[in-house]
């Protein structure tokens, strides 16, 4: 099973501070909007999302469908098949993607320590 892109989503206080703070690291804005108070960093292959005012925790986040510089790739595990996969294997959710639909949707896990996983598929 393929889950795609995988990237860290970090809760920040100050999405412009944080910024800053990536950037002095090497990393350079990828996608997202500080007006929405949401970006996507990378530094090579690693890629870091700073969410202001969105997530409780810090993330795990898999993109089926893209690879790490957000494009699609063909073929991929779609988003509905990994859950199905997870389900059979006693995997409990947070959220769900809705099985009946293809084409872009999400579903959150949480690992035993309780970390939440989010596998959103884009494409």
């Amino acid at each position: 099973m393929q889950l795609g892109a995988f990237s860290v989503s970090l809760t920040v206080k100050d999405l412009k501070v944080s910024v800053a703070f990536y950037e002095k690291l090497g990393f350079t804005h990828h996608v997202g909007d500080v007006a929405q108070n949401w970006l996507v960093m990378k530094n090579a292959d690693a890629v870091i999302g700073l969410f202001q005012g969105m997530f409780e925790k810090n993330s795990l986040t898999f993109n089926p469908g893209w690879n790490q510089d957000a494009r699609p790739v063909s073929p991929f595990t779609d988003v509905r098949e990994i859950q199905k996969r997870l389900k059979a294997d006693g995997v409990e959710f947070v959220t769900e993607a809705d099985e009946a639909t293809s084409g872009p949707a999400s579903f959150v896990v949480l690992d035993p320590d309780g970390n939440p996983i989010i596998v959103d598929q884009h494409v």
